[in-house]
């Protein structure tokens, strides 16, 4: 099987350091995990910022800018920045494309809307077509999140139209409230719909992020994990780093004779280089 290619979510745009003091928040500290997740074999991070009056995620340039720089000085890792804004709040079309700005070498596409506890996560046609033609006017690849077979569907019409580029990397988020559940057979029916060339990771939300990071270690997928979408380590024991829930996926993988990719493999794999 080719090399496993391990994104760490590091931050996401809403858990509070009420809910588990590990959750990296400042700048500063969503760089030091970041490096920390990097060296513990994540080849891709996935960047979000918060806003520092209210700890909750933002979009704005100027928070964005010395995080990516400092990833970028720190760390040859492959940068995936967010587009999603805050679940619940519909940002403005360019303030989520924003971070498009500083050319990552990825970006998230979440590929249609979906209901949350916090209100409905807004993805309209709009503006999948204005960040589809932002995304290949700066040359960043499109990471596309898919929460149910209705989003891959989505991608499949845009990569048909001509919207997105092939070879696509498709991101499988299973067991988010609302989506599609973290099972086996959602996994196997996802990747049942893809095209040959195509490569895919999984998101397993919560308690399902270790059981569906190994599947994906199995079947020849790509695994994301972090405190993005898992605060906790095992039952009752929360998760002390990023860094902590890499090591975890990086010992599966030797244990089912993977090896885990570096970035310079990861760039290769996902067609970057």
């Amino acid at each position: 099987m080719e090399q496993l290619v391990i994104t760490a979510g590091l931050t996401g745009s809403r858990i509070s350091k009420a809910q588990t003091p590990y959750i990296p928040v400042t700048s500063g500290e969503i760089v030091r995990s970041g490096i920390a997740a990097w060296r513990a074999g994540a080849s891709v991070l996935h960047v979000h910022v918060r806003d520092p009056e209210t700890g909750l995620g933002t979009q704005d340039l100027a928070v964005f800018t010395p995080v990516v720089e400092a990833l970028r000085r720190e760390t040859d890792a492959v940068l995936c920045l967010t587009t999603s804004g805050i679940p619940g709040r519909n940002l403005p079309v360019e303030e989520r494309l924003a971070p498009l700005g500083l050319r990552p070498e990825m970006a998230s596409f979440d590929a249609g809307s979906l209901n949350t506890p916090a209100g409905v996560f807004l993805n309209p046609p709009e503006f999948l077509e204005a960040l589809a033609a932002r995304a290949r006017e700066l040359g960043v690849k499109p990471e596309l999140e898919c929460f149910d077979a209705g989003h891959v569907a989505t991608c499949l019409r845009y990569l048909t139209d001509d919207k997105l580029s092939a070879p696509a990397h498709f991101q499988f988020v299973l067991g988010a409230p609302y989506g599609m559940p973290a099972t086996a057979a959602a996994l196997v029916h996802l990747v049942g719909m893809l095209p040959a060339d195509a490569t895919w990771s999984v998101i397993g939300i919560g308690r399902a992020q270790t059981p569906m990071a190994a599947i994906a270690v199995a079947m020849g997928g790509h695994a994301r994990v972090g405190l993005e979408d898992n605060i906790y380590y095992r039952k009752g024991e929360l998760a002390t780093s990023n860094a902590q829930l890499v090591e975890r996926v990086a010992r599966l993988a030797a244990e089912l004779g993977r090896e885990v990719a570096s970035p310079a493999e990861a760039r290769r794999i996902l067609s970057l280089a």
